[in-house]
């Protein structure tokens, strides 16, 4: 049997295998084809290219470092962190935030519209089309803004129309619905830029494309210092960006083993969990086919996670299709697990993560005891934790 090629691009249309697609009106088919187009004439531009990596350079701070933990596996594997979190704007957002602003603006888009759950996808995207200079609007659930306080004070002070959204959970998946709507009202001016690698094509593969930056680092910059590759390359997975940013430089190095970790919040025999790829059904969610959690009636379910940008019924579709071929391996980590992650990796190496990363850094610590010293993790450290700092505080009572 044929081996599959594991990084291979969308079909013409959108589908990863049997996930993905355009599953919306027919009068939106030609408005996101319209954006394919648009994309693929512009991507191979040296133009567009140059200007990207002008932006990834001198603005963002690229190529972002590896960084060799010195205290977190006590004697086990040795865990390095690919440092997303010293991209400007503290995540690796960034990097298709500027991809989508620039592309908005080479369409003539008047207005850039998004979602936001734990505020980085809001303030990178505030961020980005304050440089290209066009209006940006972020809908972001109340639960959210609570307790993201200082992303949604950064991004009123970018010039972004911050919405609220109090409907449902009041949490990720109603400010994608709102969003959209807002959308709706003229698709033709307006841009949608999705905050992962989720909803109809184009965007699961744009978004993967402008996240790859960061694989293409971190494989050259670990062979360059170690003299291999890692055994293991792990990432925590929401939608799916930042995951599927990392693995596709090594989706071909059969000797790496690639996992992503979902959160299990409260425990999976709950209802309090967004473990989409461990518990989810097949289905249709937001424009596509992939995993998702949802009830009886195919509606979907009120996810829960401990860290905001996690908190979504469904994944990336190329997600999906790395599950059901089984080259990536996803598992779960609970908010106890992470919360234990976030403090150990602030108090042993300085470094605050968010708390979405600190769950593939849970899941680092916890494998690496067992393996053995010449063996090495490699963690998308996929944000920091200033966001996250006094809503731990007032969770640990510190």
């Amino acid at each position: 049997m044929t081996k599959p090629t594991f990084s291979a691009m969308p079909d013409e249309k959108g589908y990863f295998g049997e996930f993905g697609g355009q599953i919306i009106p027919p009068d939106l088919i030609k408005i996101m084809d319209d954006i394919n187009d648009a994309y693929e004439e512009i991507r191979v531009t040296e133009t567009f290219q140059n200007e990207l990596m002008d932006l990834y350079q001198h603005y963002v701070g690229r190529p972002s470092p590896i960084f060799k933990t010195t205290k977190l596996s006590s004697g086990g594997a040795q865990i390095f962190l690919k440092r997303e979190d010293l991209n400007h704007t503290g995540a690796h957002k960034i990097n298709h935030c500027l991809g989508e602003a620039l592309l908005a603006k080479h369409m003539g888009k008047t207005k850039v519209l998004a979602e936001t759950g734990a505020g980085q996808h809001g303030v990178a995207l505030a961020t980005a089309c304050a440089l290209v200079g066009i209006e940006c609007e972020i809908h972001m659930g109340e639960i959210d803004i609570e307790k993201e306080h200082p992303n949604v004070t950064k991004m009123k002070i970018l010039g972004c129309k911050l919405v609220p959204v109090s409907r449902g959970t009041r949490t990720l998946k109603d400010a994608v619905d709102s969003a959209f709507e807002e959308y709706l009202k003229d698709p033709v001016h307006f841009f949608y830029a999705i905050g992962s690698v989720v909803g109809p094509h184009p965007f699961p593969k744009m978004v993967r494309d402008f996240q790859s930056i960061v694989g293409k680092e971190a494989r050259e910059q670990f062979l360059s210092s170690e003299g291999k590759l890692p055994d293991v390359v792990t990432a925590c997975v929401g939608g799916g960006s930042n995951a599927i940013g990392l693995f596709t430089a090594f989706l071909e190095d059969d000797n790496v083993e690639l996992v992503g970790v979902e959160p299990a919040g409260k425990g999976l025999d709950t209802p309090d969990n967004a473990a989409t790829l461990t518990l989810g059904v097949k289905g249709g969610l937001h424009g596509m086919q992939c995993y998702n959690l949802q009830d009886d009636n195919g509606e979907p379910l009120p996810v829960y996670s401990i860290a905001s940008g996690l908190d979504y019924p469904g994944v990336g579709p190329q997600h999906c299709y790395l599950k059901d071929l089984g080259r990536v391996k996803y598992v779960t980590a609970d908010d106890q697990e992470c919360l234990d992650a976030f403090m150990t990796l602030s108090q042993k190496e300085g470094i605050i993560p968010a708390l979405e990363s600190a769950h593939a850094v849970a899941y680092a610590m916890k494998i690496a005891k067992d393996m053995s010293p010449d063996q090495t993790i490699l963690i998308n450290l996929s944000g920091r934790g200033d966001k996250d700092a006094d809503f731990v505080a007032e969770k640990l009572g510190l």
